[in-house]
């Protein structure tokens, strides 16, 4: 049995990412930004885009490993920010480019309810023992 990966942080909760679809190879939800997200100048945090990629990738990747007992740990995050948001939904979708023994690469996306790409971002994650395993 696979732990609740969705509710084992209460930091990835304080964003409010919501996870509607969890597999090893899939991971889809949705975040509603605004005000509690923003920047002094009004903008959301990029620091936001960026846990939410990595979270999203974090997820999918241990969820592909589990049955191995192992989980994913992020190694490196690039995320781009291509437009200014303030306010509103943006769809997330994790999935994989790459999945070895060792390491993973997952692309993932959040767009606007339009459509539009707001960020974008590549996790590599090393896939490492369960504690205790």
């Amino acid at each position: 049995m696979s732990p609740d990966l969705t509710a084992a942080s209460a930091f990835v909760a304080a964003t409010g990412l919501q996870l509607t679809e969890v597999t090893g190879t899939r991971v889809a939800g949705s975040i509603d930004v605004g005000p509690d997200h923003h920047t002094p100048w009004g903008v959301v945090h990029g620091g936001v885009y960026c846990t939410v990629v990595e979270s999203a990738a974090s997820i999918g990747a241990s969820t592909a490993v589990a049955e191995r007992g192992q989980f994913s740990v992020g190694v490196s995050n690039q995320t781009d920010f291509l437009r200014p948001m303030t306010a509103g939904r943006l769809d997330v979708v994790a999935e994989p480019v790459q999945q070895g023994k060792t390491l993973q690469l997952w692309l993932v996306t959040l767009a606007r309810e339009d459509g539009k790409l707001v960020a974008r971002g590549q996790v590599r994650l090393q896939n490492v023992p369960l504690p205790g395993a």
